[in-house]
């Protein structure tokens, strides 16, 4: 079954983190989408009950596309340390805890991976993006970029992870690269590709 098409006009960004807000409307600024984000019309985050990204992706678009009765676009994203099992993967913003300080998150990534003598300083960033909409229809997208895990932390731009990770055919993080250079090859933006070849109209 073919993905519903989104049409020029107001979309719900459903996030209250404002680097991914700022990220998505980028990407959706030549489409003609009006993004508004869940924290400025006040709509409460609901609770990430699901244990996969595209699962805590679609909950959060379906809870802002049912309270405004808009299309909303959801995003769940992460680090995946495989030396670590896997971790923080989709518990990747909790570790930054409630002030979202992602400082204390690295660090807890690096002391894990010290922790263990023999372990590969390697990790991928997994984004998931939901689309949708009041009447309850879905559509999922996946994209990873895999990288290095590097110490010290390199740069200030981007957010979250981003400058641990110097991406694979890279010499920087994500934390170091323009914001163009990063929306070319980030996770976030191979998700965004595959949602705009199935449902932005060409």
């Amino acid at each position: 079954m073919s993905a519903r098409t989104l049409m020029p006009g107001p979309l719900v960004v459903a996030s209250h983190n404002a680097g991914k807000v700022r990220e998505i409307t980028a990407l959706l600024g030549p489409y003609g989408v009006e993004p508004v984000s869940a924290g400025d019309l006040g709509l409460p985050e609901p609770e990430e009950t699901e244990n996969t990204f595209a699962g805590n992706a679609r909950l959060k678009a379906l809870a802002a596309a049912q309270a405004t009765g808009l299309p909303a676009l959801a995003d769940d994203s992460g680090l995946v340390v495989p030396a670590l099992g896997g971790a923080p993967g989709i518990y990747s913003a909790r570790w930054a805890g409630p002030e979202k300080d992602f400082t204390v998150a690295m660090q807890r990534v690096h002391d894990e991976l010290q922790a263990k003598p023999d372990a590969v300083w390697r990790g991928y960033f997994v984004c998931a993006l939901a689309l949708g909409w009041p009447d309850g229809l879905c559509d999922t997208f996946e994209g990873r970029v895999d990288g290095l895990l590097v110490w010290p932390p390199r740069g200030t731009r981007g957010f979250g992870y981003d400058p641990m990770v110097q991406p694979d055919g890279h010499v920087i993080t994500f934390g170091e690269m323009e914001p163009q250079a990063k929306h070319a090859i980030s996770h976030r933006a191979r998700a965004f590709a595959q949602l705009v070849a199935a449902c932005l109209p060409r």
